[in-house]
């Protein structure tokens, strides 16, 4: 072979081989916004079906405030406590000084207490106990009533699997997934024991655990956010950007993401910013976001606002 070939030869398998690494270069790209839309999809998808599982958010038919003293409860108007859905006369709960809550069950009232029948006075536990709050469940376990601890205050409760904020869920808008919104924070701790005082939608405020905020940029800007701990893996954030109250909901979003590694790096996935259960029924006690964790930010990723009927 002459040179000159030779060197045509071997230029030109040079050129496919940049070629090559180009198109496997575009493939693996490919490869990985497709699996990223695909993990979003998963994750729209298990968000829906939690939402609207039998005892989900949507179920919720009531919430009902307790004043100290005895009071009855059921479906029918004779009540002081009327339930939207359930047997018509339930029983008769007691809220007593101490701060405990008794409950007499009305006789052949079909009733459960923590899956077991209840046919005797018991006392139930709030949300607050370390044990969970009892359940009551009716209408052959479709119905359910909880007492919810809200600073000094009490509250039933109800959810119903045939609610209709249920039965007419109409899906959820999202903004498109957009792997921008996938952004690295830094984690900056708070001294051990600091806490974050975080107002709630029916008006009481509670200290919540607050190990430290994650900053994070996005188009050169800087932003913060306080971050609060409920004991599990992961850090919860509620906040407010330009978006709330126009293309999201009013009162702010929430977020989820993995605790720092140790660099102290946060993953935040805008895209996963979902809507509080207020969103979604009149009958929560939703947390807002705390006047720190308002920003100068159109965050459009993640949940849009949603409008339901509880009719």
């Amino acid at each position: 072979m002459g040179l000159l070939a030779m060197g045509m030869t071997l230029g030109g398998c040079g050129g496919d081989s940049a070629e090559s690494g180009e198109d496997a270069a575009a493939a693996a790209a490919k490869a990985a916004a497709s699996a990223f839309q695909a993990e979003q999809q998963r994750w729209r998808e298990q968000r829906a079906a939690r939402l609207t599982q039998p005892d989900g958010w949507t179920s919720l038919v009531g919430l009902h405030w307790l004043e100290p003293g005895p009071h009855y409860m059921g479906s029918d108007a004779d009540n002081g406590i009327r339930l939207a859905a359930g047997p018509e006369h339930m029983g008769m709960i007691e809220l007593k000084a101490s701060g405990q809550i008794r409950f007499v069950p009305e006789k052949g009232a079909e009733l459960t207490v923590d899956g077991e029948p209840l046919t005797a006075t018991t006392m139930l536990r709030a949300d607050s106990d370390p044990a969970g709050p009892s359940v009551i469940g009716f209408d052959e376990g479709k119905g359910l009533l909880t007492v919810l601890s809200r600073g000094d205050r009490y509250a039933l409760r109800v959810k119903h699997a045939d609610a209709p904020t249920r039965s007419g869920f109409k899906g959820i808008d999202y903004w498109p997934a957009d792997e921008s919104w996938r952004i690295q924070g830094r984690f900056i701790a708070h001294p051990r024991g600091k806490t974050l005082p975080i107002g709630n939608i029916v008006g009481t405020t509670d200290d919540v655990s607050n190990p430290g905020a994650v900053e994070f940029e996005r188009d050169g800007q800087s932003y913060r956010l306080e971050a609060l701990d409920e004991g599990g893996e992961e850090l919860f954030l509620v906040f407010a950007d330009r978006t709330s109250g126009h293309d999201s909901y009013g009162a702010g979003r929430f977020l989820y993401a993995a605790k720092p590694d140790v660099q102290g790096r946060v993953q935040l996935d805008f895209n996963q910013a979902y809507n509080p259960p207020c969103a979604f029924t009149a009958f929560a006690t939703c947390p807002l976001p705390p006047l720190e964790n308002r920003i100068d930010l159109a965050i459009t990723a993640g949940e849009k606002t949603y409008s339901y009927s509880a009719k």
